[in-house]
């Protein structure tokens, strides 16, 4: 299976106005059927998930927006607001028609589905 990430490694490097971008830590199993990612997203607002296929390219963004639990307030802030994004290049053995996206506990979980191989035909030889 041919799965590359295009802009992988950890680093938070400056995002959008000055917020940072964060690259998921990914974990990626092949199993006999699909190709299964697990995107790390901690802190990321479920509403604000983006996954897009775009011919071979699937991108993975969100918003992970810092605010204190409902009746606390906020003292002292190591962490900031920012953003999730990470794409990757996906061979055409995935069945892009039937991707299936789960988010739970801050684990973003893709299945990708390989497409059925195209079954063995004879062509017919016309003579001309």
């Amino acid at each position: 299976m041919n799965l590359q990430t295009t802009n992988g490694g950890s680093a938070a490097p400056a995002g959008n106005g000055g917020m940072p971008t964060f690259v998921p830590p990914t974990d990626i199993f092949e199993t006999k059927g699909a190709v299964v990612m697990f995107l790390e997203m901690p802190g990321a607002d479920p509403s604000s998930l983006d996954v897009t296929l775009d011919s071979r390219a699937l991108t993975v963004s969100a918003k992970s927006p810092s605010s204190p639990p409902q009746g606390y307030a906020l003292v002292d802030a190591e962490y900031r607001d920012g953003g999730y994004e990470r794409s990757f290049s996906l061979s055409d053995q995935i069945d892009g028609d039937h991707v299936d996206a789960v988010f739970k506990d801050g684990v973003l979980r893709l299945t990708l589905p390989k497409a059925s191989p195209s079954p063995t035909r004879k062509i017919a030889v016309k003579s001309a």
